[in-house]
């Protein structure tokens, strides 16, 4: 005779199954019913791509377009350290200039492309490198009343970019920069020059007038700068004028009611 085990007799592990299973079955419809995303553990998928050269030049590119550059220099200075023989290396260098240079550091950004130009002298990118290293430079130019050393180290790169490389599209760029750095050069030369002729300077003036006109044509200066040239040569020679008036002036005038004094004679002992 065959017997009917009852649930009671039952295995206590079949038991256990069977309630697991009945709680898996009725966590997932809550799951569903609830509209809630749930995946399992072991169906995630491990990214092991950042870990590569190639993955953390990725990550690096992708917190630079997102603007957190501190983010991308942290990732490509580690990619650099990793991997330093690796293709990606050079270009994370490229990338840790570049993200200082869009978060506006540009005394770290200018470290970051001198390293790279003398690290890699015959690199392709050197044109690039050339242009983002003067714009260093010409960010950092404050207004005409001070120190224009920046834009001297501006022009100086800018026109080293046109030396080496004149067929570059970065040199046609170039044009238009260093003609932007010569007429800062040539206006602040014009305003001390301004300075000098308002204060009755005129020969310092005129000193200062010439240097615009010899050093800094074409740039837009050459109208205001003709001018001031005439006017400041028309009173210096007006200035030159009456000072041979005043001069002539000056000469003592024997009075008419006085006998002109022969010279003394000298005599003969």
């Amino acid at each position: 005779m065959m017997t009917v085990r009852s649930k009671a007799t039952r295995p206590l592990i079949i038991r256990i199954l069977a309630l697991s299973g009945q709680v898996l079955i009725l966590s997932g419809l809550l799951l569903i019913l609830s509209g809630c995303q749930f995946s399992w553990p072991w169906t995630k998928k491990i990214d092991l791509t950042r870990a590569t050269p190639d993955g953390l030049y990725q990550q690096g590119g992708a917190y630079y377009q997102d603007g957190s550059f501190k983010k991308s220099v942290e990732v490509f200075q580690r990619l650099k350290e990793e991997y330093p023989l690796s293709k990606f290396a050079i270009m994370a260098e490229l990338g840790i200039a570049d993200s200082h240079f869009s978060d506006k550091e540009w005394p770290d950004a200018e470290l970051a492309y001198t390293d790279f130009l003398n690290l890699h002298p015959t690199n392709e990118n050197l044109p690039y490198v050339l242009y983002q290293l003067g714009l260093c430079h010409f960010n950092q130019i404050t207004t005409i009343d001070r120190d224009q050393s920046e834009t001297f180290k501006a022009l100086r790169e800018f026109e080293r970019l046109n030396a080496r490389f004149p067929n570059s599209k970065f040199a046609f760029l170039a044009e238009k920069m260093i003609r932007d750095c010569k007429k800062i050069l040539g206006e602040q030369e014009f305003y001390v020059g301004e300075f000098y002729f308002n204060i009755k300077k005129y020969r310092a003036a005129l000193r200062r007038f010439e240097k615009v006109a010899r050093d800094y044509p074409n740039v837009g200066l050459d109208y205001k700068v003709s001018y001031y040239l005439i006017e400041t040569k028309r009173r210096l020679a007006e200035r030159g004028a009456d000072k041979k008036t005043e001069a002539k002036d000056d000469l003592p005038i024997q009075s008419p009611e006085m006998p002109i004094q022969p010279p003394p004679v000298r005599r003969i002992p």
